[in-house]
């Protein structure tokens, strides 16, 4: 059975789990983005995603999820090619490098997800892809702030 929020699908009824410390931050850069109108619906899968989270002491994620600069492998369900990227904040984006922003539709889906999740979500051409992680390789952003 999936769950269906704001057009993204996880399956299994996967919540998202994120840290305090990404979601303060991630929640001004939803609210923000839904003021331009470049990203409103980008802004508002991120939302939705962060109202729908499990929020968790940075200390207490595990390693296995995806937050703010992990890198991450994921297999494409269109392509059946596993993938590499790093989820990064808006302006530190580089396609080129792999580095995906949490406000383009990818880094939306991927945010909080676990190795093992899968996830049905609408690309940036406005076309259902699916994914799934399978590995988070690193990730640096895991202590409160002091």
């Amino acid at each position: 059975m999936m769950l269906v929020k704001k057009g993204a699908m996880r399956e299994n009824h996967d919540l998202p789990t994120i840290s305090s410390t990404d979601y303060a931050r991630l929640a001004g850069i939803a609210t923000s983005g839904m003021r331009y109108r470049r990203i409103p619906s980008t802004a508002r899968l991120l939302s939705g995603e962060l109202r729908r989270a499990r929020v968790v002491h940075a200390s207490e994620l595990p390693d296995d999820v995806v937050s703010m600069h992990s890198t991450v492998e994921f297999t494409d369900g269109i392509t059946d090619r596993v993938r590499r990227a790093t989820l990064v904040y808006p302006g530190e984006e580089d396609g080129g490098s792999g580095r995906i922003s949490v406000l383009s539709p990818l880094g939306a889906a991927l945010i909080g997800m676990a190795v093992g999740q899968s996830m049905r979500w609408h690309s940036a051409t406005h076309g259902w892809r699916t994914l799934r992680v399978i590995r988070v390789v690193s990730e640096k952003e895991r202590r409160e702030p002091s």
